[in-house]
Formats: structure tokens, C-alpha cells, sequence
């Protein structure tokens, strides 16, 4: 049975709130899941929350309603906490508008280098040093789009770096961060676990060697992009198998950092497929 909540002094109120930065998400290991497209694909890939806030006043839709049915079969097998909370309550604890009356509490994800399980020819995409969360939600839909087997996000050694679990980035990955392996790891044990993969390392930079479309994007490969202000790091380049570029033919001299990973993406994707279609003839 949904406990009902009412007050801003709440304990657990208070810790929504509390989750909305980054150094109690860290601290907690969990983070805050908004929206009934977001909360349903979270639990069609099998994450269980911790717990889970409705608001029946902004439950309108079929969609939510099969979502608020399975939180509370979650809840009488005593698998989460689940409470109902009033429209001004939840107005004050939503992290963004238009959330359909459904928050979730979930763990952070169990991925890591040690149980990424690398099918034969993978195809992985490395972001360093990307800044914004907004952008590495809309990779993570790429990726997931084009079937990537896995996204890995650098970080430094003192955990800074882009925050896979900003909100920002489950909004805008539109649930994907859970459909695919998304791993933080540092450069030099990244790297290390490359090599001893056979992974090939390809560096998209302004200085490459050829354009994008003019490399062999097939076998086991890891596409490395950086942030659009600083591009990637000098040991990517310096480690690279090789480096690739996308010809610019007007004055801007950069794309997106979304838009630069789905060109190149889908690239590795056309030339696998085509590859695939001429081995089955």
C-alpha cells in the first residue's frame, strides 16, 4: 500500500531534493529517474527502484497507468517503497516540467570493464572529456539507435568528468542509458584493457589522416570523440591505430558533439552491414 506524503519537511523529500546534484548521487549511488517514457524504459530493461513517487493527479495516460500498475506489483512483493505524493509536492521535487506524475529512485547502474562481455568485431564509442550532459544523452540514444556494444566516458582519476547520471542525460538519452552498457573508466586502464582486447583505437580529430567515410571502420574497433572545445587528449592521439576526420566544407570549423558521433557511427555501421550483405552471397 502507497504511503501518501504531503509535506516539504518530509526525510525522503528532502533527499530528492538532495539528489539533484551531483555529489550526493556520487555519495548515495543512486540518482533520480523523471518521466513516464524514461520510467518505463528503466523497467523494461530490468532495474528495480529503491523507490518510487506517483502523483494519481498527473497519471492521464494508458502508458503511465501500466507503469503505476507494475510499481505497485514491485511494491507487494516487497521489492521498493512506493508513495503517493500531492501535485504541489511533486512540482517542488521534479527536476524538470511535464513528468507525467512518475519519479523513480534507482541504484546506479553495475557496469564496468571487468563484466563488459565484447562480442567477435565490437564496435565501442569512448567519449573524453565531453562536458555536457545534454550531449551525452543524445550519444547514448546514437549508440543505442546504432547499435553500439557499449559506451565508455572517461574520467580522471579523482572522479571528475561528465556525469552519466545528471538527469540532463537520462532525459535527453530518452532511457537509453539503460538499454546498453554505459561504463565510466580511467584513460590508462581504459587503454590497457584495449590492447589486451585487440580493440584498434580510432581518433576523430580536425588533424586526421583521412576523412571518416575513407577508413575501414569494420573488425574490433573503439571510436574516440572529444569535447567540442578541447577535442580529445594528447595520449589518445599519441595512441591511436589511426585518425580520422570529418571534412568541413564551410566556415564552421567543428559539428555538434552529437552530431560529429552519429556521422561517424553510422559510417562504422554502414560499411559492417555492407561488409555482412557481401559475406552472404
Amino acid at each position: 500500500m502507497a504511503t501518501l506524503l504531503t509535506s516539504l519537511q518530509n526525510g525522503r523529500i528532502k533527499n530528492i531534493l538532495k539528489l539533484h546534484k551531483r555529489r550526493q548521487r556520487d555519495a548515495q549511488q543512486q540518482t533520480v529517474v523523471e518521466g513516464v517514457r524514461e520510467a518505463g524504459r528503466a523497467l523494461q530493461c530490468g532495474i528495480i527502484p529503491h523507490e518510487a513517487y506517483i502523483c494519481p493527479e498527473l497519471i492521464t495516460t494508458e502508458e503511465a497507468t501500466a507503469i503505476w500498475q507494475k510499481l505497485q506489483s514491485l511494491e507487494k512483493n516487497g521489492q521498493l517503497t512506493l508513495f503517493t505524493i500531492t501535485p504541489e509536492l511533486f512540482a517542488k521535487v521534479a527536476y524538470r516540467g511535464q513528468s507525467g506524475g512518475i519519479l523513480l529512485i534507482i541504484p546506479y547502474l553495475d557496469n564496468s570493464l571487468a563484466t563488459l562481455s565484447l562480442k567477435p568485431s565490437p564496435l565501442l564509442l569512448i567519449i573524453d572529456g565531453g562536458e555536457k550532459p545534454g550531449n551525452l544523452g543524445a550519444i547514448l540514444r546514437t549508440a543505442d539507435a546504432a547499435g553500439v556494444d557499449a559506451v565508455i566516458v572517461t574520467t580522471q582519476p579523482d572522479h571528475s568528468g561528465t556525469d552519466i547520471y545528471n538527469p540532463n542525460v537520462v532525459r535527453a538519452s530518452l532511457g537509453a542509458l539503460f538499454s546498453l552498457p554505459v561504463i565510466v573508466a580511467e584513460q590508462t586502464p581504459l587503454l590497457k584493457w584495449l590492447r589486451q582486447h585487440q580493440v584498434q583505437i580510432g581518433v576523430l580529430t580536425p588533424d586526421g589522416e583521412r576523412p571518416y567515410s575513407k577508413m575501414n571502420l569494420q573488425g574490433s574497433l573503439a571510436l574516440v570523440l572529444g569535447s567540442e572545445a578541447f577535442g580529445v587528449n594528447a595520449q589518445w592521439l599519441a595512441e591511436a591505430d589511426f585518425r580520422l576526420q570529418i571534412p568541413m566544407r564551410g566556415i564552421v570549423d567543428s559539428l555538434n558533439l552529437s552530431v560529429a558521433t552519429a556521422v561517424v557511427v553510422f559510417e562504422a555501421v554502414r560499411q559492417r552491414q555492407q561488409a555482412g550483405a557481401k559475406t552472404s552471397i
